[in-house]
């Protein structure tokens, strides 16, 4: 087995494919790459905090699977809001997938290249 293994289809937004693994898994750490709210293949421009967020982490939770893994593994989460005042709104949604033991988070205000509200990263430990 290689020291890296790709995990998922490559990506493709508006018929590119984008230049970036969904995940790696490296050892027995497995790194998926930040989602943004999808819908129909397509960036969620639309839709509440609550509402993108659901939709970053119904999607984190699909490569989380494709590895082997599901949320109760993941051990670290990056997050970035486009609006401060939005913090309460996402908290909410995302305190309902990791309400048991939730993982270290880091959270950040941030301008994003395209027109959404939120992105979520995360690293997730599962021994091979």
């Amino acid at each position: 087995m290689s020291a890296k293994e790709v995990i998922g289809e490559p990506l493709v937004i508006d018929g590119r494919v984008l230049s970036l693994s969904r995940a790696v898994r490296a050892g027995d750490f497995i790194f998926i790459t930040g989602q943004v709210p999808m819908r129909d293949g397509k960036p969620m421009t639309d839709g509440s905090i609550e509402d993108q967020t659901r939709a970053c982490l119904e999607s984190l939770q699909q490569i989380l699977a494709e590895a082997g893994c599901d949320l109760g593994d993941v051990v670290k989460s990056m997050v970035w809001l486009k609006n401060r005042e939005d913090f309460p709104g996402f908290n909410a949604v995302y305190s309902e997938y990791f309400s048991i033991e939730p993982p270290t988070r880091s959270a950040l205000v941030s301008e994003f290249l395209i027109d959404i509200l939120v992105e979520i990263e995360c690293v997730a430990y599962k021994p091979q």
